[in-house]
């Protein structure tokens, strides 16, 4: 029985790139490693993987881990929010507004400025990574 989510896994190819965009929203370094042989081979299903993990933590201890495969090329896929898996990860941040601000003036696009749910309970805001992961930024109201 599952007890709780561990972290989700983002692939990229540009680590360096994708680092600053988590560290920008509030994500720590917690732990880099250079993983290869059997053991990852294995879990991953990858003959003669080598991949750079970096395992990233929120304040409140969830983590992200970004992955780097320095010897296996993925393909892009732009993503749209309808397609079929998964569509998004969603963050709880402080100030949706600031951080819509900082982000922009960064180069990250927002699919709109961010928006007072009907309930007025939440405010969101929906970017992409610079990989073009979907991410929602949640402010609780």
């Amino acid at each position: 029985m599952i007890t709780h989510i561990r972290h989700s896994g983002i692939a990229t190819d540009d680590l360096e790139a994708s680092q600053k965009f988590y560290e920008s929203i509030g994500f720590k370094v917690s732990k880099k490693m250079e993983e290869t042989g059997p053991f990852i081979e294995t879990i991953l299903k990858l003959k003669g993987v080598h991949v750079t993990t970096v395992k990233m933590s929120a304040d409140d201890g969830n983590l992200i881990e970004l992955l780097y495969f320095n010897t296996h090329s993925g393909k892009k896929v732009k993503r749209e929010m309808v397609d079929i898996g998964l569509t998004h990860l969603a963050f709880t941040v402080d100030d949706v507004e600031n951080d819509y601000e900082r982000l922009q003036s960064k180069g990250i696009e927002f699919y709109s400025p961010p928006q007072k749910n009907p309930e007025g309970t939440v405010k969101v805001a929906f970017c992409e990574d610079p990989h073009g992961n979907i991410m929602e930024l949640v402010q609780v109201l």
